[in-house]
């Protein structure tokens, strides 16, 4: 049986996003969500107002920071119906050679919601049944969530968590995160998490003080520094809690060329820098810096299914906090919440719930 839905289409750049109905029937391998939430990521606003292409066709459903409940369920994946689940923002394929040797993020056949396939700013939304993440709604309702607010965990803050455990952050470490808003704030509470004692940077105080309260041992406005003062504060910083003045993790996720100029050069002796964040602004870098601080910088596509459960937990535990961060927006006022996030009126992660 097919399930009615309406879905909010972008039909082509800073034209008006219209619904159109669809039916919406799982395959075999597949199972429909009736979506419970969708986050409002910038890669979408990318989509939407910066020309970064879609890998599927338009017209297109955008969307990726998804959480639901089962309604329907192709051959195979019976056993989710019903299931309060997270739907991860990039779902490898997990049979080809890339997902077998463990590189998933890289794997070329994964789909994205919102950019492969139809994404999450619609009622329901069909998706493999591999690798979603189970919601235990007893341990959300002790944690005070709801399934809606969790939806973020599909790439806001997973995304981070891959990211601080790539660059394998541990107790004594410090870590600096460049963009203390969205998916920065939460990569602060992450890394925190972990165990490292964390420096956040932003141009905002609005949302450095807002960090404060939530892992960042010290906040410092780049608009007040310049990038040797900034250096000088952090080592200062470092000294003063005796942390090492060599291996700082350092996390880029302003998604600005600011940002990314201001990470660079933060990069000490066996530092690891993390480019969490996206901008389609070029920067000029000196990347020997890299070789003779015997440096290294990772890039960062999503996090693996795998490690959802994980970054779920620290939420539900109390390590790391969605709902103040977090602003729930009817499904119906999406035009005026993308050009809200554009103009940045609105300062949390915005969520969008189907009526």
């Amino acid at each position: 049986m097919g399930i009615d839905a309406f879905r909010w289409l972008m039909t082509a750049p800073k034209a008006p996003l219209e619904r159109a109905a669809f039916v919406a029937e799982p395959g075999a391998g597949e199972v429909t969500v009736a979506v419970a939430g969708c986050g409002v990521c910038h890669t979408d606003l990318g989509y939407y107002y910066d020309g970064v292409r879609t890998n599927a066709p338009l017209p297109l459903a955008l969307g990726h920071e998804i959480s639901g409940r089962v309604v329907a369920a192709g051959a195979g994946a019976e056993g989710w119906l019903g299931r309060a689940v997270i739907v991860p923002a990039v779902l490898p394929c997990g049979e080809c050679d890339l997902c077998r040797r463990g590189l998933a993020p890289i794997c070329r056949a994964q789909k994205m919601p919102g950019n492969d396939v139809q994404g999450g700013f619609g009622s329901h939304i069909v998706v493999p049944a591999r690798g979603l993440c189970e919601v235990d709604l007893g341990r959300l309702g002790v944690a005070g969530l709801t399934l809606a607010q969790v939806s973020i965990v599909a790439d806001a803050l997973t995304t981070p968590y891959q990211a601080v455990r790539r660059a394998e952050v541990q107790p004594g470490d410090l870590a600096v995160v460049i963009g203390a808003g969205g998916v920065g704030g939460y990569c602060v509470q992450v890394a925190r998490a972990f165990g490292a004692m964390v420096v956040a940077v932003d141009v905002d105080d609005a949302k450095l003080q807002a960090i404060a309260a939530h892992g960042a041992a010290l906040t410092l406005n780049a608009r007040q520094h310049d990038a040797k003062a900034l250096k000088g504060a952090i080592g200062a910083f470092a000294k003063a809690n005796g942390l090492r003045a060599t291996e700082w993790r350092i996390f880029e996720c302003s998604g600005t060329a600011a940002g990314q100029l201001t990470a660079f050069g933060l990069l000490v002796h066996g530092a690891t820098l993390a480019v969490v964040g996206f901008t389609m602004d070029k920067v000029e870098l000196r990347l020997s810096n890299l070789m003779a601080f015997d440096a290294r910088a990772i890039g960062n596509w999503g996090c693996p299914p795998e490690f959802y459960p994980a970054a779920l937990d620290l939420v539900l535990d109390g390590k790391v906090a969605i709902a103040p961060f977090v602003e729930l927006h009817p499904l119906a006022d999406i035009n005026h919440v993308f050009h809200a996030v554009h103009a940045r009126e609105i300062r949390r992660r915005a969520v969008l719930v189907p009526a």
